[in-house]
């Protein structure tokens, strides 16, 4: 690693200075790495930073990122870095992540019926933005942002995976919101201490484990009859509709005994919900926030969404073809981007990237956005806010490509999903939900800060993560026009 270029200190001693920059100023600290390395001295040369547990090396190349992406899994391990930044042991359990058959679940029955089920989604919205932000008599109703929308989409994916009843029901939302941020924290608590020590603070720090058997509960009714037509072969039948969930799907894709055990597609569920949860609160908490600063767009895109959906209804389809919300939304998160190190892998062996540089055996590896999303090599007028930006680039000729710059797409300089074969499988199910609750709020309502304020709460940082202030209260109105 020496010859890799250093960010801050690189002493024995020092580096722990570093490290704990990292741990509470990250994303400062990688953009001065960035910054360090794409300077003619280094060319865009890769570098490192010390944590506290180990060096790691940032990636910050198109070149460099194609590398990663298309290393084989036998060069490169996603599943050690996960192991390591997830804790699962103390969460939901190391073997969803070695025998992770749910991804088959995702690519398959999950994002095949978003279509089926888009009626069921869309009414979900409705209700909870009824329920949450409307006032009867057509005043603004004051809430906190992102706790709201948090209930929102929590309420909204619910309805999709386990039906309207459980979705509904306040102690089964609370126990899924709870988890999605005690998995979080469980894995950073943990990560700081030994291995001897680790089932000790597991079980003096955490309440993972007994959060996730009230969940369990829950969900056994559902699961024991869900079993009995699996068993006899019913579970897709046409005579039972209602059949059409969570656990039916992975019962459809399971392959082994204990995948069809109540335990293992409790913990399945839970992790489900715990890796789209906050990330897309923080996504569409950030674009609210973005239309309310620049309500200068809002006209034009309700001007688009409302002839696209007078001509096709609501329908998944339509929310596909809202070309100017997915683009508002994907500029929004580009200018506010959530983690600063993201596609981690773990080096097996040493591996050379194109332009020669080597990168040790046992190395974490892995990508800088936040920079690369700030670069004017990869976005003309980087510092700007430019709602459009992306549409733009999708309609037109020559240069133009209707595909490549949507929300859900993949590229080297767009990796809020990843990038290569292990980008995020539930990304197009996450974007369909963000679309769609933005979309309702866009159309229906009326959103300001609180007293009409027109400055951005400032951000929060996070580790490497940049999160929307959740404190933050918004203002609700139903527009009189509706």
């Amino acid at each position: 690693l020496n010859a890799i270029p250093t960010v801050g200190y690189s002493g024995i001693l020092t580096s722990y200075i570093t490290a704990f920059q990292y741990m509470s100023s990250g994303p400062a600290l990688i953009q001065k790495g960035y910054d360090k390395a794409t300077c003619p001295k280094f060319n865009g040369k890769p570098f490192k930073v010390a944590t506290f547990a180990r060096w790691i090396v940032v990636l910050s190349g198109r070149q460099h990122i194609q590398d990663l992406s298309g290393a084989s899994d036998d060069l490169m391990s996603i599943l050690k870095p996960t192991i390591e930044n997830n804790q699962p042991d103390f969460t939901f359990g190391r073997e969803l992540l070695e025998d992770p058959y749910h991804i088959t679940t995702i690519r398959g029955p999950i994002t095949r019926n978003l279509v089926v089920k888009f009626n069921d989604i869309n009414d979900e919205v409705t209700h909870s933005l009824k329920e949450y932000v409307e006032c009867p008599d057509q005043d603004w109703t004051t809430v906190i942002g992102y706790e709201t929308i948090l209930h929102i989409f929590c309420r909204t994916s619910n309805r999709f995976f386990v039906g309207t009843e459980l979705c509904r029901n306040p102690r089964y939302q609370d126990l899924s919101e709870r988890l999605s941020h005690e998995i979080h924290a469980t894995a950073k608590i943990i990560s700081l201490f030994p291995a001897f020590l680790k089932p000790a603070a597991s079980r003096l720090f955490t309440k993972v484990k007994g959060t996730i058997d009230e969940c369990r509960e829950f969900l056994k009714p559902m699961f024991l009859e869900r079993l009995r037509k699996y068993e006899r072969r019913e579970l897709n039948s046409d005579e039972d509709e209602r059949i059409n969930d969570i656990l039916s799907w992975f019962l459809e894709t399971s392959s082994k005994e204990y995948h069809r055990t109540i335990e293992d597609l409790t913990r399945r569920v839970v992790m489900l919900n715990t890796a789209s949860l906050h990330a897309s609160t923080t996504v569409l908490t950030q674009a609210i926030y973005d239309l309310i600063l620049h309500p200068e767009y809002a006209k034009e895109m309700r001007e688009d969404a409302e002839r696209i959906i007078g001509e096709h209804g609501w329908t998944k389809n339509t929310i596909h073809k809202l070309s100017k919300i997915d683009s508002f939304i994907k500029e929004s998160h580009r200018t506010n981007t959530i983690s600063h190190f993201m596609m981690v892998r773990e080096t097996l062996q040493d591996f050379i990237m194109s332009d020669g540089t080597l990168i040790p055996r046992n190395t974490h590896v892995g990508v800088a956005p936040g920079p690369i999303n700030k670069s004017e090599e990869y976005f003309k007028d980087a510092g700007t806010f430019k709602a459009f930006r992306f549409a733009e680039k999708r309609e037109g000729d020559g240069e133009y490509d209707p595909i490549k710059h949507q929300l859900v797409s993949l590229s080297p300089h767009s990796v809020m999903f990843g990038n290569g074969k292990h980008a995020c499988p539930g990304r197009f199910m996450a974007v369909t939900l963000i679309k769609l609750i933005f979309a309702h709020i866009l159309l229906d309502y009326d959103v300001q800060f609180k007293n009409g304020s027109t400055e951005r709460p400032p951000n929060i940082c996070s580790g490497i993560m940049t999160i929307p202030n959740q404190e933050a209260k918004l203002m609700f109105r139903k527009r009189a026009c509706i």
